[in-house]
């Protein structure tokens, strides 16, 4: 069965100023410029609810269950943990393992596995090549916002395979989870 369903989010919200927070070992927090901030980790706990919904009501018809979780892998390239960080809890909760054999940079490596896996996968990534992720779903000629502005973390963009074809469409749907989220998308604008 092909995959159905790709939804793509940035990771959740980083250090502005202040140290990112990394929970160590017996509960002891570490301070570490590329994990997320507390708000970050506030928002990974909060996408609990938005993609496994107790009762199994989702706020929105085109968000799924994820079957696969993918995120960004912390390499030497670009060390940030924040897309693991972002759905380790929503992982845990569903007992997934999360595919981190992915770097920032391979995103064509990417989602050639992700339109292969098959079923609803969610991908954890980076803002500034999250557009690139969309016209390799949905090819170039398709529209698609050219740019995830940096200070938006609460969307979620749902690529759905129109009728078993190879075609997909893109929504856009808003988190609304933390105070301060926006109900706009972002603009097509090219």
């Amino acid at each position: 069965m092909p995959t159905t369903k790709i939804m793509v989010i940035r990771h959740a919200e980083k250090p502005n100023g202040e140290p990112g927070v990394y929970p160590g070992g017996a509960g002891i927090e570490q301070q570490k410029n590329e994990s997320l901030a507390a708000a970050g980790w506030r928002r990974a706990q909060a996408l609990v609810g938005l993609f496994d919904p107790a009762g199994g009501a989702f706020v929105n018809a085109d968000l799924a269950k994820p079957q696969y979780l993918f995120a960004s892998d912390p390499s030497v390239a670009d060390e940030s943990m924040r897309p693991l960080q972002t759905v380790t809890p929503l992982a845990q909760s569903l007992g997934l393992d999360i595919d981190e054999s992915f770097a920032n940079g391979e995103e064509e490596a990417l989602v050639e596995k992700v339109k292969a896996i098959g079923g609803v996968a969610l991908i954890a990534w980076q803002h500034e090549k999250i557009p690139k992720i969309a016209e390799l779903i949905l090819g170039a000629d398709e529209p698609f916002p050219p740019h995830w502005p940096g200070r938006r973390f609460d969307l979620v963009w749902v690529f759905d395979r129109e009728d078993g074809s190879d075609a997909w469409r893109l929504a856009q749907i808003p988190q609304m989870l933390l105070p301060g989220d926006q109900a706009d998308p972002i603009p097509f604008d090219k």
